[in-house]
């Protein structure tokens, strides 16, 4: 784990998005499948998964965050993910940006799998990190 004991704390945001590719239909439909709301399921996974991002990526540090949010945007065909993370701490969030994005779209991936198989996950990338 890298040593940032030396650094100052400082206020740091970032931003990270994923897109979940899907038959039309099976997006018209996400609010009421089978198992449920995929939208709200797959919001509250990113926000829970960013929490614990230090228990899922080795040597990352376990920080204070003081918001995360994740937004989904349906479109023809595709969920667009959008994941935010804040804290202030002495080194960056984007691994749980990252982190919120990706479950958020896995969840959105099983959520739906049993009326589409063809879904596609991809396009995880940061959008922005900021350092105060």
């Amino acid at each position: 784990m890298v040593d940032v004991g030396d650094k100052p704390v400082s206020r740091r945001r970032a931003r990270a998005r994923a897109v979940v590719r899907m038959a039309p239909g099976t997006a018209s439909q996400l609010a009421d499948l089978p198992k449920g709301d995929a939208l709200a399921a797959a919001r509250l996974a990113g926000i829970m998964a960013a929490k614990r991002t230090s228990e899922l990526i080795p040597l990352c540090h376990q920080l204070p965050l003081t918001h995360v949010g994740v937004e989904l945007v349906v479109g023809e065909g595709v969920v667009e993910i959008e994941a935010s993370a804040e804290t202030a701490a002495q080194t960056g969030v984007e691994m749980e940006a990252l982190v919120a994005a990706s479950v958020a779209a896995l969840t959105v991936y099983d959520m739906a799998k049993g009326v589409d198989s063809g879904m596609e996950i991809g396009e995880i990338r940061l959008l922005e990190k900021v350092k105060e």
